[in-house]
C-alpha cells in the first residue's frame, strides 16, 4: 500500500474491529440488566439482550434507555452497573488485537493517513485497551462517547475526529466499524469509504443496510478496498468467505 489518494483520515471502531470481541461487553450489559431484576433465563431478559445486540455500537446510556424506555432511573442505575462490570472485565482479561490490526494501522500512518479510534467504551477502558494491545503508538486520536453530545449512529464522533485531526473535507475520511451504528455514523458524516467488518457483532446484511460501501472479513483485508490500496506483505491475510461478502 503505497498511495491512498483522497483518504487522509481513517476512523476505526475498537472492540470487534481492532480488538477481539471476547464477549465482555455483552456480559457487562447482561450483568447491568440483572441488577434491575431482569435475570437470565426469563423472556424479559432475552428481549432485553436482543435490544442490546441490535444497539451495539451505541453509547451504553442510549442502549440502556432503550432497554428501560419507561424508567429513566432504572436505565441510569443499570448504566452505573455496566460501567463497574466493564471496568472489572477489562482489568481481568487478556486483551488481544485482531490479527493484522497493528500492521494495517502502521501502514496507513506511514503514508500520512491519520488514525482515529472511536468507541462507546468509557475513557478509562479505552486508554487501557489501547495501551494493553500496543496500538497507542499508531493512533493519532482516540474518542469515546463522553467526548461528543451524541454517540453513534449520529455523526458527532466522526465529525469530532475530523476537527481533532484537521481534516478539511468529509470525503477524505474512511470509516471502518463492526456495528451498524458505527457504519451509519460514517455515512451520516459523509465518509467516502465506509467499511463494515465481520469480526464485530453485526452480519454483512445489517452492515450493508446501514450504509457500508464494503464489507470485509477482518481488518487485515482493509488495504485491498481503500483507493489505491493493496495489502503490504507484512499483513497476515485470512481466508475469504465469499458467501459472507456477497454484495461487498
Amino acid at each position: 500500500m503505497t498511495d491512498i489518494p483522497g483518504i487522509t483520515l481513517a476512523c476505526f471502531g475498537l472492540v470487534g474491529t481492532l480488538v477481539a470481541d471476547d464477549g465482555a461487553i455483552d456480559l457487562a450489559f447482561a450483568e447491568a440488566i440483572a441488577t434491575q431484576g431482569v435475570v437470565s433465563g426469563t423472556s424479559a431478559f432475552a428481549r432485553s439482550m436482543a435490544i442490546v445486540h441490535r444497539a451495539r455500537g451505541q453509547a451504553p446510556a442510549d442502549v440502556l434507555r432503550a432497554v428501560f424506555p419507561d424508567n429513566l432511573a432504572r436505565a441510569q442505575a443499570a448504566q452505573l452497573a455496566f460501567d463497574r462490570s466493564l471496568a472489572g472485565a477489562v482489568s481481568r482479561r487478556v486483551i488481544t488485537p485482531v490479527p493484522g490490526a497493528h500492521e494495517v494501522l502502521s501502514a496507513l500512518t506511514e503514508v500520512g493517513c491519520r488514525i482515529c479510534v472511536l468507541t462507546m467504551m468509557p475513557r478509562r477502558e479505552l486508554t487501557a485497551l489501547l495501551q494493553t494491545c500496543g496500538l497507542r503508538d499508531v493512533v493519532t486520536v482516540a474518542l469515546c462517547a463522553e467526548d461528543v453530545p451524541r454517540g453513534c449512529p449520529f455523526p458527532d464522533l466522526a465529525l469530532a475526529a475530523m476537527l481533532r485531526t484537521g481534516v478539511g473535507e468529509v470525503g477524505e475520511m474512511a470509516m471502518v466499524h463492526g456495528t451498524a451504528a458505527g457504519v451509519e455514523c460514517g455515512r451520516r458524516a459523509g465518509a467516502s469509504v465506509i467499511v463494515g467488518v465481520l469480526t464485530g457483532p453485526h452480519p454483512a446484511a445489517r452492515l450493508h443496510a446501514a450504509g457500508a460501501t464494503h464489507v470485509i472479513n477482518t481488518i487485515a483485508d482493509l488495504p485491498a478496498v481503500l483507493p489505491g490500496g493493496s495489502p503490504p506483505p507484512s499483513v497476515p491475510r485470512q481466508a475469504t468467505a465469499p458467501s459472507r461478502l456477497a454484495g461487498s
